[in-house]
């Protein structure tokens, strides 16, 4: 019996590194894509996806393990040809083992194996020894060492003398190959394109349409020439007011303003009539930046007890625009002057 040439990959093997290539690719972007978005389902996807194709995975080989374990494994004495120890200092280690293996009736051949060998064993490990081995007749490479054995093989041992087997005759698992490896990277794509394709709507939407329409629809503009923006949140947050006047300033026009309330969550606006001649001023010429430092300049400073509500009233002074901020609490009410 010569030794088996090394074996090449099948087309399930190859279909199994395509999928696996594929669940890889769809689990990470869709856990990413989840976070981005902010959808939990697509996280939970991202994160049981690997695990049911483990467990299906699993179960399609239990036809291939029974068939393998069915096997009777070819049972040879082996001289080691060298070992190196590693792992930890304490308990078994594993050691890498270079073995000439001769089996009955077969030319001898060369493997590398690991085995784990307790540290006051070692000693009993050294190159020349005889040892014994098995291993599957079709996959040499995994040779494992019998530590139990039978009389009869203990005498085989004391008695055997093995040549060593040429460097050339080294067995060693079949590597995969570039078109495995290929093909995982193409189904990691793949997989990646497909998640970023289904939800290509909720990453590459623009943002700055869907808030202006999102404040566009909470404008309310009344027949006595004046308008209300009520939003969500509060309008000391950074760049908040800015982007309620820019929204307002699509549906109305915001050159002529006589009076403008800004509160926590609403922006009243006072506009000129055409025909009357009274001091009016530009709202996006209105310093929002000063907004902010104003208010709460005001509830620190103005004691009115505990502020309750707070308001800051614009209007025209001359060619500028003076802001004042009212404070409303328990106490009463003050104000500041911006």
């Amino acid at each position: 019996m010569s030794v088996p040439a090394p074996a090449r990959l099948g087309p399930v093997a190859l279909v199994r590194g395509l999928l696996a290539g594929i669940v890889i690719g769809t689990a990470l972007c869709a856990f990413v894509v989840g976070i981005i978005i902010e959808y939990v389902p697509l996280i939970i996807a991202g994160l049981g996806l690997p695990l049911v194709y483990g467990i299906l995975l699993y179960l399609a080989g239990a036809p291939r393990r029974a068939r393998e374990a069915a096997v009777v494994p070819v049972v040879a004495l082996a001289k080691i040809e060298s070992l190196r120890a590693g792992g930890t200092e304490t308990g078994d280690v594993p050691v890498d083992f270079v073995l000439t293996v001769a089996p009955d009736g077969a030319a001898t051949h060369r493997v590398e194996i690991q085995h784990g060998v307790n540290l006051v064993d070692i000693p009993n490990h050294r190159p020349g020894n005889i040892i014994v081995v098995q291993y599957p007749p079709d996959r040499l490479w995994k040779a494992k060492i019998v530590e139990r054995l039978s009389p009869e093989w203990e005498r085989r041992v004391a008695e055997a003398s093995i040549e060593s087997a040429p460097e050339s005759s080294l067995v060693q698992e079949p590597p995969e190959g570039c078109l495995s490896g290929g093909l995982t990277l193409l189904g990691l794509l793949l997989g990646a394109a497909l998640v970023l394709f289904l939800f290509r709507a909720e990453l590459f939407a623009p943002e700055a349409p869907a808030r202006a329409e999102e404040i566009q629809s909470s404008v309310t503009t009344s027949s006595s020439g004046s308008a209300t923006v009520t939003v969500d949140q509060s309008l000391l947050g950074e760049g908040e007011l800015r982007r309620v006047i820019d929204a307002l300033a699509r549906t109305a026009d915001v050159s002529r303003v006589i009076t403008a309330v800004v509160e926590e969550r609403r922006l009243t606006v006072v506009f000129a009539p055409t025909d009357a001649q009274v001091p009016w001023f530009d709202l996006r010429a209105m310093a929002v930046d000063r907004v902010p430092a104003l208010v709460k300049k005001a509830t620190t400073t103005i004691d009115v007890g505990s502020p309750q509500t707070w308001q800051v009233i614009a209007v025209p002074f001359g060619a500028d625009v003076s802001l004042r901020v009212i404070v409303t609490g328990p106490d009463g009410s003050g104000s500041l002057p911006g």
